[in-house]
């Protein structure tokens, strides 16, 4: 800001210049630090708020209004606030000249002007070609009223006018449109941008004679009956978010100068999709898209709330990441996980709606919470081999709590295991293997086991001796098959009947398959390195069902060769039926063995040497 020795006056206005480059500024301001050009009127109400706050800090009783008044493309703010004089204005303005050349000096200038001319009204330059203030002090009563008038091309001046220019203190703020952005300036928008904005100012705020504050907010307000409280919450939240909440919960932390409510989405979210939350800052909406606020597991829920404590950016559209704003974090989730608790405790039929749609996020909270995961679970679901169960129920109907890591293992094991009485739980889904194994820790004496192929392959009837003997020519050449792919043939008999096999192996198991496959196709150094990992990993396992009939009729088989394609076939079948996903080598075998197989039915004389 350019300093000036002279004092422009009434009679002699003299033209100034921005020492900051007033164009790159808007530019800044505009593409940089807001989002959109409607922050303009943000600015306005918030300078004009701050200034009724000063003024009545001094003056208790002093009016507290703001008038707004928009047409052809021009628009008049007017507040009752403390005003300034003409030296309040040059020391503004040479303020902020002298912080747009310090690094932090927006921030600087934003936070440290709030409610004056400031960033917050070089602003209004996103919108507007010209603006002019006039002003008259309320500290300083026989000071004579001041004009600021500023352009967008960066000049600017100050003069004194006549006492009766303003008879009251206060500040009113006239802008005209720069080109293309007249419609931010048209009565409809700024009305609309008001309400939005300035629903729960303190103050009487109008956009020409229409009252634009909406208070007592609406979780504050006094209701004839909780219904009729749930049911106008409700109408809040389908008007501000569009949807209609499966229920609200208070978020009341006085200690925190935080009030508003969460409401609870009525579908599923992604845990990675990030919530945005409506955040007051004393009354103004300060950012409809605040993502920090809430507990990474408390993504089930759409907040709206007032605070007074939380600090905002230098564009005030989001929250400063600070101890404060954690411990509001905390607060809040807390207020949710109560909410949770109190369900449990007295309205399990709530309960059990909010987790047909929301389990995930509160088994993301179980995970660090033993206290959470000892109250939900009675409720909290899980896939199980006797159905959907919780985990305490399955506890009870079972001595041993077995489990799987992955989707794909539970998916072959779990009608065998079912089968024979052994009870399986489903624990590939996200969160699930680590709430599982939690169990023993809230819920003493129960035994937690991971469910492996030797644990699966122990439950299954083994074969008479004498009858397994007798097929043991069978047996050798489907295990001399399959013996490239590092898997072995095991006869065993088990129900159901209709499965002729099995496919089983671990983790274990197919951590030294990755590794021989990577052996095979690295050079001479790696295969080395990766040779020197090999250990005695249990090989996965196909067990052929000795009761099933085709089984029997397979064994039969002389023919090396028909056994092996055969026994690939049901290799293939089992690695389908227990969707595993399929190596190239996999591919390759299912592709021989269904073609090995049709020569072996469409061949006029399968007993002919010369049948391939």
């Amino acid at each position: 800001m350019d300093s000036q020795t002279s004092q422009p006056s009434q009679a002699s206005p003299s033209p100034h210049t921005f020492q900051v480059d007033l164009r790159g500024l808007v530019d800044l301001l505009s593409h940089h630090l807001y989002s959109s050009p409607k922050v303009y009127l943000r600015e306005l109400l918030q300078n004009a708020v701050d200034a009724i706050t000063a003024r009545r800090a001094e003056q208790p009783d002093a009016p507290a209004t703001v008038r707004l008044y928009a047409e052809g493309g021009a628009l008049r703010v007017e507040d009752s606030g403390v005003g300034l004089t003409e030296s309040d204005v040059h020391s503004l303005l040479a303020t902020i000249g002298r912080s747009s050349k310090r690094n932090d000096g927006l921030e600087s200038a934003r936070s440290d002007f709030l409610g004056q001319f400031g960033i917050g009204l070089l602003a209004c330059f996103v919108v507007a070609e010209r603006i002019r203030v006039v002003s008259r002090s309320a500290r300083t009563p026989d000071a004579a009223p001041v004009e600021w008038t500023a352009a967008d091309d960066g000049s600017y001046t100050v003069r004194t006018l006549p006492h009766e220019a303003r008879t009251e203190p206060g500040t009113t703020v006239h802008l005209v449109a720069r080109a293309g952005a007249a419609e931010w300036l048209s009565e409809e928008r700024v009305r609309s941008l008001a309400r939005d904005f300035g629903a729960l100012l303190p103050y009487d705020v109008r956009v020409g004679d229409e009252p634009i504050a909406d208070l007592p907010a609406p979780w504050d307000r006094p209701y004839p009956s909780p219904t009729g409280r749930r049911v106008a919450l409700a109408r809040h939240c389908h008007d501000l978010f569009g949807f209609t909440p499966l229920d609200s919960i208070d978020l009341d932390v006085p200690l925190a100068g935080v009030r508003g409510v969460a409401y609870v989405l009525p579908s599923a979210v992604s845990p990675a999709q990030r919530a945005s939350h409506r955040v007051h800052l004393k009354g103004m909406l300060l950012t409809e898209r605040a993502e920090q606020l809430l507990p990474d597991w408390a993504f089930f829920v759409r907040c709206v709330l007032d605070t007074d404590s939380l600090r905002p950016t230098a564009s005030r559209e989001s929250l400063y990441e600070d101890e404060t704003l954690a411990a509001v974090r905390e607060a809040l989730g807390e207020r949710i996980r109560s909410w949770l608790t109190g369900l449990a405790a007295g309205d399990p039929e709530r309960l059990g709606a909010f987790l047909s749609v929301h389990h995930l996020g509160v088994k993301s909270l179980a995970r660090h919470d033993a206290e959470m995961l000892r109250t939900m679970l009675p409720w909290l679901p899980f896939e199980t081999t006797d159905g959907r169960l919780s985990l305490e129920e399955f506890a009870q109907r079972h001595p041993v709590v077995h489990f799987t890591r992955t989707v794909e293992e539970y998916r072959q094991v779990a009608p065998i295991a079912s089968a024979q009485g052994v009870g399986v739980v489903n624990g590939g889904y996200t969160y699930d293997s680590e709430l599982i194994e939690a169990l023993p820790a809230v819920r003493p004496g129960t035994v937690v086991s991971e469910l492996d192929a030797d644990t699966v392959t122990a439950h299954l009837d083994t074969v008479d001796p004498t009858e397994e003997l007798a097929l043991s020519a069978f047996l050798g050449a489907a295990r001399a098959r399959l013996d490239p792919l590092n898997c072995d043939v095991v006869l065993r008999a088990f129900h159901p009947l209709s499965v002729p096999a099995l496919h089983l192996d671990d983790r274990a198991a197919r951590h030294e398959q990755a590794r021989a496959e990577a052996e095979e196709q690295a050079d001479d150094l790696w295969a080395g390195i990766l040779g020197s990992l090999r250990g005695s990993t249990p090989r996965a396992r196909l067990v052929l069902n000795h009761l099933n009939p085709l089984i029997r009729r397979i064994s039969s088989l002389s023919d090396p060769d028909l056994i092996g394609t055969a026994t690939e076939s049901l290799y293939g079948q089992a690695l389908l039926m227990a969707q595993r996903p399929l190596r190239p080598a996999d591919s390759a075998l299912l592709n021989r063995a269904f073609i090995g197989l049709l020569e072996w039915a469409t061949h006029p004389d399968p007993g002919r040497d010369d049948r391939r």
